[in-house]
């Protein structure tokens, strides 16, 4: 079984533990997913099953999106409403104070990773070491915003906004952020993942579809083919005859291939197919001897 699950996570299991179910349900070892999402956060949580985790480093998951709810007022340990309530206040904001604010976080900006967080120093995990009472520096990391909008005001003191940023990016540090920005401080009360990379909401299945199409033995209805998540690498396309040279790894000259390799640049990753098979990823590459590509991973 080899392909991705466009999981919907419920609030309440972690990541990990939805890999260990998802493996549970399918009998398959080989799970793993693209970007973890907190156990009180649901959302969009792309799991890659069989020859699919081969394909993980070649993802486009740079960017994700999310709808968040943020409460002013509010300063917890974790940044979040499941934290130890720090400080405490009655504020009352208005829909153009909120927009501004959010509008102030827009492009590149530094952040400070949270301690609670699955980061590690010196082998160990941040949210262990707040566990145990500790905090340790935390270098500050450049992250990107690429939009980030008011949705609606839910009451004076919360709002609920749509975020897209670069991958890395924690919403629960953002929105303590734009709390301290706005002088009141504030914290994560609500977050679900809308997109990650090629995978979209309105096409997640939750963890009862996929026990459903197990049973019923159509597995294939909620499994994604392996190259789905790799959109954003152009298509080349291998002659018939050079399709087991090309399954042994070796490299492909333009004898070899239909596609022209001119229409390609120097470095540049490809989608390899023969006769409409996906078969694996190549890379450009000009040597005295003329360009060819280089297989980097066969599937």
């Amino acid at each position: 079984m080899d392909g991705y699950i466009n999981l919907l996570k419920p609030i309440g299991p972690s990541s990990f533990q939805a890999v260990q179910e998802i493996r549970r349900i399918l009998g398959e070892k080989k799970v793993g997913h693209t970007g973890t999402l907190d156990p009180g956060a649901a959302g969009v949580l792309p799991l890659c099953i069989g020859k699919a985790t081969k394909a993980i480093p070649y993802l486009n998951d740079d960017f994700k999106s999310y709808r968040a709810e943020i409460t002013f007022g509010i300063t917890t340990d974790t940044q979040d409403i499941y934290g130890t309530i720090l400080r405490e206040r009655k504020v009352r904001l208005d829909e153009k104070e909120i927009e501004q604010l959010l509008h102030s976080f827009r492009g590149k900006i530094i952040q400070v990773p949270p301690m609670f967080s699955a980061l590690k120093v010196k082998g160990r995990k941040l949210y262990e070491l707040a566990r145990e009472g500790m905090e340790v520096d935390r270098k500050p990391r450049e992250i990107c915003i690429e939009s980030i909008e008011l949705v609606e005001m839910v009451a004076p003191d919360k709002a609920l906004f749509d975020v897209r940023c670069s991958k890395g990016t924690y919403i629960r540090a953002l929105c303590h952020d734009i709390g301290e920005k706005a002088g009141c401080g504030a914290v994560m009360s609500y977050l679900v993942r809308t997109s990650s990379g090629g995978f979209h909401m309105d096409s997640a299945v939750t963890i009862e579809e996929v026990v459903k199409a197990k049973h019923s033995g159509c597995i294939n209805s909620v499994l994604l083919p392996v190259d789905h998540a790799l959109f954003h690498l152009d298509k080349a396309q291998l002659a018939e005859d050079s399709k087991k040279y090309a399954l042994n790894g070796n490299p492909l000259k333009q004898h070899n291939m239909i596609t022209s390799m001119e229409r390609y640049s120097e470095g540049q990753r490809v989608r390899i197919y023969c006769s409409g098979l996906f078969i694996g990823i190549g890379m450009i590459v000009d040597r005295t001897d003329g360009r060819h590509i280089k297989m980097v991973k066969v599937f």
